[in-house]
């Protein structure tokens, strides 16, 4: 497991869906699972603590995080966006103890087991100098991103209104790409016609 802390972006107040992303059924046909079931289930596969982000929401999916054993996070100020969530995810990381994270947004289905199995592998291999793996699918990166120490640091120091692609664009040197053939890596569902063209 590598010591692997899963984090799940989910404050975000989802205005362009008029839904909770959240809690959109996935597979779409499903009555039971939504979203974020389905990615704390699959973090959980990888992950020795898997910690759910929340915001002005965090009432309304606390019950589907603590069915599904994770933990709650609130982010106290989520109106400052989506990069102060993450930063409130990655302190809890290093606060839980462990130093490394595979990170990723609620609105993005996650891919295969296959797909996170190789990105964890390819982590747990990393060399040094590599501070995360990020995949990439036709030459678009995706999520998770799975990040060590260092770039959990980077992420921590920044002020709140940067965003987590410059940081990494600035440090593309410690960055392995894995190039991936599973579209969902790159896959984001943020509003409803992005929701019904989903097979």
């Amino acid at each position: 497991m590598a010591g692997l802390c899963g984090v799940i972006l989910a404050a975000g107040e989802s205005t362009r869906m008029g839904h909770d992303k959240a809690l959109l059924s996935w597979p779409k046909d499903s009555a039971s699972s939504t979203l974020l079931s389905c990615a704390i289930r699959a973090f959980s596969d990888h992950c020795e603590l898997v910690l759910v982000v929340g915001g002005k929401n965090a009432e309304t999916i606390a019950p589907v995080i603590y069915a599904k054993g994770a933990s709650l996070i609130r982010n106290p100020a989520p109106e400052r966006g989506q990069f102060s969530s993450l930063q409130t995810g990655l302190h809890e990381v290093l606060n839980r103890g462990r130093d490394s994270a595979m990170a990723t947004l609620v609105d993005r289905p996650p891919p295969a087991a296959e797909t996170l199995g190789k990105l964890v592998s390819t982590f747990e291999r990393r060399d040094h100098d590599v501070w995360a793996v990020v995949p990439e699918y036709n030459g678009r990166h995706g999520h998770p991103i799975l990040i060590g120490r260092e770039m959990i640091e980077l992420f921590l120091n920044a002020p709140a209104s940067a965003n987590a692609r410059d940081i990494e664009h600035a440090h593309q040197r410690h960055i392995s790409y894995v190039s991936s053939a599973d579209p969902l890596v790159t896959t984001n569902v943020d509003n409803p016609q992005d929701y019904v063209s989903l097979e």
